[in-house]
């Protein structure tokens, strides 16, 4: 590897670790998020998650934490990525718009007792936005893992919300604080219901 290429590597990893040191005032969010989706799961309820893109790769890999397991063996926890089945996406893309790809889901299989886990880089989304809406229209809680300025997903989200915002102008370095934020819902949720340290 040439020494250009090395600058560059290290380069995007200082750019990368000054974005997660940046990111440390959002502890108290994640905690309450993690808080809020365990009891949901602990009284019955689940998660339903979706993103597009790299964000619909974070929706599936958040859903098999809950689903299968992340460091310690325990029951399944209820999680759906509503960005797994291409036949539903397809079928909604093709007859009616893209944009309602997740809400129609959410409308499907939404319950008040659940919570909506929208991860998008921009907030602006429209088919996160439709899936927002549709969840606040069942009176489902939303968690969002956001990005830049949070968007107009930032603006529907109420008071019993909880948006939380990577503010960088990076979708790179967003993504990988969505990651880390997810590991962290997985370590926290394990914690305060199966008590793993």
């Amino acid at each position: 590897m040439s020494k250009p290429a090395d600058q560059e590597f290290n380069a995007l990893l200082n750019s990368s670790i000054e974005a997660i040191e940046s990111a440390r005032h959002l502890a108290p969010k994640v905690v309450a998020a993690a808080q809020m989706m365990s009891e949901c799961m602990d009284q019955g309820g689940k998660i339903l998650t979706c993103g597009n893109g790299g964000s619909a790769a974070d929706s599936l890999h958040f859903s098999g934490e809950l689903l299968n397991k992340f460091y310690i063996e325990r029951r399944p926890l209820a999680a759906i990525s509503l960005a797994a089945d291409t036949s539903t996406l397809t079928s909604i893309g093709n007859d009616e718009s893209f944009d309602m790809i997740f809400s129609k889901q959410v409308q499907a299989l939404g319950k008040s007792e659940d919570i909506l886990v929208p991860i998008t880089t921009s907030g602006n989304s429209p088919s996160i936005l439709r899936a927002a809406e549709a969840a606040i229209d069942l009176g489902m809680r939303v968690v969002s893992l956001n990005g830049r300025d949070g968007g107009r997903l930032s603006g529907l989200l109420g008071d019993h919300d909880i948006d939380i915002v990577i503010r960088h102008e990076k979708t790179a370095r967003i993504q990988e604080l969505h990651g880390i934020i997810i590991h962290a819902f997985c370590q926290l949720i394990d914690q305060q219901l199966f008590g793993e340290k």
